[in-house]
């Protein structure tokens, strides 16, 4: 394992990181404006708990990190599929009965 500097505000080089701190600046605090250091940290801290609990991320089958985490992944992609493959039925009754 080494360790790397890289250049700040370089997105080739960092992608990931990079687009966290512009969806955090972006998203929250740009829009609540933090008065105080503490304003500040509890809006990042806000922020963080939204990212990993509630927001749907798409790299992972829009998913919570969270659910993802605790091994719930499979169960919900099997609800989703189920709940889908319900509505097709669904639709393709309702054609046919007309």
């Amino acid at each position: 394992m080494t360790y790397v500097n890289i250049s700040p505000d370089y997105p080739q080089s960092n992608g990931k990181l990079e687009r966290y701190h512009r969806t955090i600046r972006s998203t929250y605090i740009r829009v609540q404006t933090p008065l105080s250091f503490q304003d500040a940290r509890n809006i990042v801290a806000d922020f963080v708990d939204h990212y990993n609990t509630r927001r749907l991320q798409s790299a992972i089958c829009y998913i919570t990190p969270k659910d993802k985490l605790d091994g719930r992944a499979e169960t919900i992609l099997a609800d989703r599929d189920a709940k889908l493959a319900a509505a097709r039925a669904a639709r393709k009754a309702k054609r046919i009965a007309s």
